[in-house]
């Protein structure tokens, strides 16, 4: 009896984790330009600092993502400071887009500046101010860590600078897009950081004129592009006929796209321009087990 009630779950987990990895293909768009600031955990209470919901929680589509929680814009005026917040089920990573100031982490208060990337780890309170004389924007990545699964915390912050990190090629992608491995998992031997549970990598495309990053997609892992500077064509799921659908860019598009779903970049610029760039970040959806690293250089599904 205890035998069959038991092939009985695990055939329906078996089931509902198959149902849920086999969705349709999806994709959101966003423009951080476009976004409204609504109230969230870090500014309850906060002096000078507003949050601009992408994805994940405030954001009307937050049902249809998995493991990503949020993904969002943080803006703190100079003089203001953001709420410190921490969560029992979910690592989070900050990148700072713009300006300087101070991660407030624990019972640390350590500087940061542009292109600072940081791992802020489940039950450690954190949040940031603003002593300088320009606003401080940061992207705010959340992720759920699934039930009985273990993310302990680093001994020490985990924080590193993007323009520290060495361009490189990466396996499965053509010479004419490099990358900076920012962050990956703790198993993780060629990111910068080896820090996370569910972000599988986090990293920066350089797409050269003329560059592609041959589109692709990934079955079990949800994934974010923030275009940083660039205005070629993103991939973003199918046409009705199945070609590529390519989806002309700008500066501070971000799209969401869900597992198996068609996604890639193209950059149009003429050679001598400068290059495209993209803030890109993929996470496990829960349940899933990798058996291998699966960051920017795992050979993607064509």
């Amino acid at each position: 009896m205890r035998k069959a009630a038991f092939l009985t779950l695990f055939l329906v987990a078996a089931v509902w984790t198959a149902a849920a990895w086999a969705a349709e293909p999806f994709f959101l768009r966003r423009n951080l330009a476009e976004i409204q600031p609504k109230p969230d955990d870090l500014t309850a209470g906060a002096r000078g600092a507003s949050y601009k919901p992408v994805f994940g929680v405030g954001d009307p589509d937050a049902g249809k993502l998995q493991g990503v929680a949020r993904y969002g814009e943080l803006t703190v005026l100079p003089g203001g400071a953001s709420a410190v917040v921490s969560y029992p089920n979910e690592e989070q990573i900050y990148y700072v887009l713009e300006g300087n100031g101070t991660l407030i982490y624990g019972g640390q208060r350590v500087p940061i500046k542009k292109d600072d990337f940081m791992y802020l780890p489940v039950n450690v309170r954190h949040g940031v101010a603003n002593e300088s004389g320009a606003p401080l924007c940061v992207i705010v990545m959340g992720y759920r860590i699934p039930a009985g699964r273990q993310a302990p915390a680093p001994s020490q912050l985990m924080i590193a600078n993007a323009q520290d990190v060495p361009l490189q090629l990466v396996g499965g992608h053509p010479p004419s897009t490099q990358f900076r491995l920012l962050l990956g998992q703790t198993t993780s031997q060629r990111d910068k950081l080896a820090a996370a549970s569910e972000v599988t990598s986090l990293f920066i495309m350089d797409f050269a004129p003329g560059g592609t990053n041959n589109p692709h997609s990934h079955a079990n892992e949800e994934e974010i592009y923030l275009v940083l500077r660039g205005s070629g064509d993103m991939v973003a799921g199918r046409t009705p006929s199945g070609e590529d659908a390519r989806h002309p860019i700008k500066p501070g598009d971000a799209f969401f796209f869900g597992p198996g779903t068609r996604v890639g970049y193209y950059n149009r610029d003429k050679e001598g321009q400068p290059h495209d760039l993209i803030l890109a970040v993929r996470s496990r959806l829960p349940g899933a087990v990798m058996g291998r690293p699966s960051g920017a250089g795992a050979p993607p599904k064509q």
